[in-house]
C-alpha cells in the first residue's frame, strides 16, 4: 500500500510539472485493443530540491515499479479495507488496470504508463474515470487543488467534458464534446494560474491500426513507414482550454 500512495504522491506532482501526456491506442482487427496513457516528467528531476528534505531524498532513488490491480487487490485486501469506503471503491475501480513507474536520477528519467484492455473502441471513454479514480486517491490525504490541471479530470462523466470513441472496421472516430460550461470555465481559470508552468506541455496522440490509414482529419499528422501508427500533437495548455481541437476521425484503406 505504500508503495502505491508513494507513486501517486509522484504523480500528483507530474501533474503541475512542464511534462509530456501521451495517449496511445493499439486497434486489433476485430476491433478491440489496448489504450496507454503515458506521462514523461523526465524535466520534473531538476526540481527535486523544492520537495524538502524527505521527498527528494525518496525520489532521488532509481525506481522501477508495476502495479497489477487485480494482483494488488488480492495482495492488499486487509489494507484496502481499512480505507474509507469511497477509496476502497476507487480502488477496485482500477482492477482491470496496469501502472507502470520508471524513476532513474542518474539518467534523469521518469515516466508513468497506466494502460487496460478494451473489447471495442466505445469501452474506452470509461478510461477517464478509472484515471480520475486513480489520481484522486490519497490515502486519506487532501486531493491537490492542482489536481484539475491533468488532462484526465475535466473528462468523463462526471466532468465537464465527455471524450467518446467508435470503430466500424473503416473509421475510427474520437469525439469531444463540453458538456458543462460551468465547469469548463472554472478549468480554464485554474490554467490561467498555471500556464507558465504547463506551456511547454504537449499532448500526444499516437494511435495504432491493423490496416494503413488512407486519411486523418487534422493536419500536420505525421505517420509510420507502414502508414499503420499516425502520431498527432498539440500543446497541452490548449487541449485544456479547448478540448474539441482534438475531435478526430481516422479512415482506413480496404
Amino acid at each position: 500500500m505504500k508503495r502505491l500512495f508513494t507513486i501517486l504522491a509522484c504523480v500528483s506532482l507530474m501533474m503541475v510539472t512542464s511534462c509530456q501526456f501521451s495517449e496511445n491506442i493499439y486497434v486489433n482487427e476485430n476491433g478491440s485493443g489496448t489504450v496507454k496513457f503515458s506521462m514523461d516528467a523526465s524535466e520534473m528531476m531538476d526540481v527535486l530540491g523544492q520537495l524538502g528534505e524527505n521527498a527528494s531524498d525518496k525520489m532521488s532513488k532509481a525506481v522501477d515499479s508495476t502495479i497489477v490491480f487485480k494482483d494488488f487487490l488480492v495482495e492488499y485486501k486487509d489494507s484496502i479495507s481499512n480505507l474509507s469506503l469511497e477509496e476502497q471503491e476507487k480502488i477496485k475501480a482500477m482492477e482491470d488496470y496496469k501502472l507502470h513507474m520508471v524513476m532513474d536520477p542518474d539518467k534523469r528519467k521518469m515516466f508513468f504508463n497506466i494502460e487496460t484492455d478494451f473489447d471495442n473502441a466505445s469501452e474506452l471513454r470509461d478510461m477517464y474515470k478509472a484515471m480520475n479514480n486513480f489520481n484522486s486517491l490519497k490515502g486519506g490525504e487532501t486531493a491537490s487543488d492542482n489536481l484539475p490541471l491533468s488532462p484526465f479530470s475535466s473528462m468523463g462523466n462526471e466532468g465537464s467534458t465527455l471524450v467518446s470513441y467508435s470503430y466500424n472496421g473503416t473509421v475510427f472516430k474520437r469525439n469531444v464534446a463540453i458538456i458543462d460550461k460551468e465547469k469548463h470555465q472554472q478549468s480554464l481559470d485554474s490554467i490561467d494560474k498555471s500556464a507558465l508552468m504547463l506551456g511547454s506541455s504537449k499532448y500526444i496522440i499516437n494511435y495504432h491500426f491493423p490496416k494503413p490509414v488512407k486519411s486523418f482529419s487534422k493536419q500536420g499528422a505525421m505517420y509510420s513507414e507502414d502508414r499503420k501508427t499516425v502520431t498527432y500533437e498539440v500543446g497541452f495548455i490548449d487541449m485544456l482550454k479547448d478540448p474539441e481541437i482534438l475531435n478526430i476521425e481516422v479512415i482506413l484503406e480496404d
